[in-house]
């Protein structure tokens, strides 16, 4: 997974394992130089610690879909309500009636482009409502709440929403709401034109491991409650029901059935969804956490090459169960 890797594993209350690997090949350094000249940085090869800060892509769904619950549990927002309401763009388009639970569960029923090429194109808009004017045009692809594609449209949509009902950015509502509570001190963001909620934060090992044991003790981080216990349960119920249409899955999540800004996993042995959520992200990080183990592990990666990834995740995680019973 790219010869460079952080793992962090909690358990019953505190950190049982915090550890970095660095064993980078020459063609691995080679690889990341020329990436780092494309996005116009230096390329960093120094050794990944618990405070090592990075791009963490498609973890941030997670974040996001947290953020915006923290809506729902103030009673300012219904998973019910529909977007229309809101952004008067997406109603001129045939888009109003979709919900904001089929935004943060991917069934919007918008053909999205594919999620590089839709952060690209986000990241060239000067406003949340031109981002909203770009998705208003894209076509739909079946009815919503009837066909699942993983992309970037329907966290964008909910955090434009958000943005309305509050009259606050959706960096400042993340840092807030989620960032500041949880002592998430290196999490963000960032600060781009527009927010970028289904993949635009950086975090750390221990801030992201910070989100995850709010997550697995039911929305409460040290003593303070963040979330309610019932948005935590409903964002992990898993909504790709037998009458969805799957249009696009990536490789990474195999047969994992989703929820809110989360993955729903498998059991390994069964097949079935097991107890486990997780949201791993395009350049490898893999976040999760066990509820009927109580536990929780972050795994800090940037490797593109996503070949074998799912398994890696599937084996990491078994691995993980077997050591720490």
């Amino acid at each position: 997974m790219g010869g460079r890797l952080y793992l962090v594993l909690y358990k019953n209350g505190k950190i049982v394992y915090s550890k970095g690997v660095s064993e980078l090949s020459a063609k691995q350094k080679m690889l990341g130089k020329i990436l780092a000249k494309r996005q116009g940085r230096t390329a960093d090869f120094s050794d990944y610690t618990a405070s090592t800060r990075q791009q963490i892509a498609s973890c941030s769904k997670w974040l996001s879909a947290a953020l915006v619950m923290t809506f729902v549990d103030e009673g300012r927002l219904k998973l019910s309500d529909t977007v229309g309401r809101f952004l008067p763009a997406l109603s001129q388009s045939g888009k109003g009636n979709i919900t904001i639970s089929e935004c943060l569960s991917h069934m919007t029923g918008i053909k999205s482009p594919d999620l590089k090429e839709s952060l690209n194109e986000m990241r060239q808009t000067n406003s949340m409502d031109e981002a909203i004017q770009m998705i208003a045009a894209l076509p739909m692809e079946g009815e919503h709440g009837k066909v699942f594609r993983y992309s970037n449209t329907g966290l964008q949509i909910a955090g434009a929403v958000i943005e309305k009902i509050s009259g606050k950015t959706f960096e400042t509502l993340f840092a807030e709401r989620i960032a500041k509570p949880l002592e998430m001190k290196n999490t963000d963001f960032g600060k781009g034109k527009v927010a970028l909620p289904a993949g635009g934060a950086s975090s750390t090992p221990t801030d992201y491991m910070n989100f995850l044991t709010m997550i697995v003790n039911k929305g409460i981080f040290n003593g303070k409650r963040i979330l309610s216990e019932n948005s935590v349960n409903q964002m992990q119920i898993n909504r790709i029901t037998g009458g969805v249409n799957k249009a696009y899955t990536p490789s990474e999540a195999g047969n994992f059935g989703y929820g809110y800004g989360e993955w729903v996993m498998e059991n390994s042995t069964t097949g079935k969804p097991d107890n486990s959520i997780t949201s791993p992200g395009l350049f490898g990080s893999f976040p999760w956490i066990d509820n009927q183990k109580k536990t929780a592990g972050f795994l800090m990666a940037f490797y593109l090459n996503n070949k074998g990834r799912h398994e890696y995740y599937v084996e990491l995680k078994k691995l993980v169960d077997e050591t720490l019973e």
